[in-house]
């Protein structure tokens, strides 16, 4: 009897999904204030790791991070590896992840990203990206940035690679500016993508 009660536990434990792999991704926007609490909307639903690039640092407050949340700043890319064979950190954190989300995205990284640069850990990342997995990126950057012809190019390079985009929003800016891109609020985010991976799951299952 004792050993049925164990064997039915121990299905039930290996039946039991695990939680997607969300791995949050900020670049050097004022925005980065807001990717503390970004963090703790998605670490009550998945497992989550945030990649930082050194301009986000200038906003972000790591102490604002869930404690469970492994921080990876442009430092660490390199930093354990010695010879060939050893693991390369933005090859494992592509592994790692189910999904991508960058928020925010500057002006600067989106165009990195759209030119195909991958000079920090953040766009290594997405350019060793595997586009069979779902990259969702909320831009945040003063409105004639965001009006600026080069961003609608850079949106649509971004676009052909099957990235989704979370638009900004109208509000007065940090710069005192009123106008279209703010971040999208980070409980919008984290809808966004929730329903976007349980709707996926749904069509699997």
């Amino acid at each position: 009897m004792e050993n049925g009660k164990r064997d039915r536990e121990d299905m039930e434990v290996q039946a039991a999904p695990r939680k997607p792999r969300v791995l949050l991704a900020a670049s050097g926007s004022v925005a980065a204030i807001k990717f503390g609490n970004l963090c703790h909307c998605f670490a009550e639903w998945a497992e989550v790791r945030a990649v930082v690039s050194k301009s986000s640092l200038h906003f972000l407050d790591r102490l604002s991070l869930p404690r469970e949340v492994t921080l990876y700043t442009d430092e660490d890319e390199w930093s354990t590896w010695n010879k060939i064979g050893d693991p390369v950190l933005h090859i494992e954190l592509r592994r790692w992840a189910d999904v991508m989300v960058i928020a925010p995205l500057s002006a600067n990284t989106l165009a990195k990203i759209a030119g195909g640069l991958c000079d920090n850990l953040l766009t290594c990342i997405v350019r060793a990206w595997d586009y069979s997995k779902p990259v969702f990126v909320a831009p945040a950057m003063n409105t004639l940035m965001w009006n600026n012809p080069f961003t609608e190019r850079h949106l649509c390079s971004l676009d052909e690679l099957g990235i989704t985009l979370i638009p900004p929003i109208k509000k007065r800016l940090a710069c005192g500016d009123y106008g279209n891109g703010a971040m999208a609020e980070p409980s919008l985010i984290y809808s966004t993508v929730r329903l976007f991976w349980e709707s996926q799951v749904r069509q699997q299952s």
